[in-house]
C-alpha cells in the first residue's frame, strides 16, 4: 500500500521548491540584444520590460529597421526568461517532467 503521508510530504516539498523558483525568477533581470548590441531590452523574470536602450546612431536610420531590432531584442530576452523558468522548474521538481507545466507567470 502507498504511503500517503510520504507522498503528501513530497508534494508539499515540491510545491515549496516551485514557489522558491518562482520568487527567484521574478527577481531576475535578463538582457536581450539585437543589431550587434545596438538595441538592448531588459526584462524581469516575469517578462515585464524594465528598460530599452537604443544606440543613438539608429535614430537617423530607417524606423522600420529600428522597430524590427526592438522586436528581436525583446524576443531574445524573452527566450532567455523562458529557458531560465524551465531550468527552475526542473530544479524544483527534481527533474520530474510535469507535461509542459510552466511557472505561473
Amino acid at each position: 500500500m502507498l504511503n500517503i503521508q510520504g507522498l503528501m510530504k513530497q508534494a508539499q516539498m515540491m510545491q515549496r521548491k516551485m514557489q522558491e523558483a518562482q520568487e527567484k525568477l521574478a527577481g531576475t533581470e535578463i538582457t536581450g540584444t539585437s543589431g550587434n548590441g545596438m538595441v538592448s531590452v531588459v526584462l524581469t523574470g516575469k517578462s515585464e520590460m524594465k528598460k530599452i536602450s537604443i544606440d543613438k546612431s539608429l535614430a537617423s536610420d530607417d524606423m522600420e529597421m529600428l522597430e524590427d531590432l526592438i522586436v528581436v531584442a525583446y524576443n531574445n530576452a524573452h527566450a532567455q526568461v523562458e529557458a531560465l523558468a524551465e531550468e527552475g522548474m526542473k530544479e524544483a521538481t527534481g527533474g520530474v517532467n510535469l507535461g509542459g507545466l510552466k511557472l505561473p507567470f
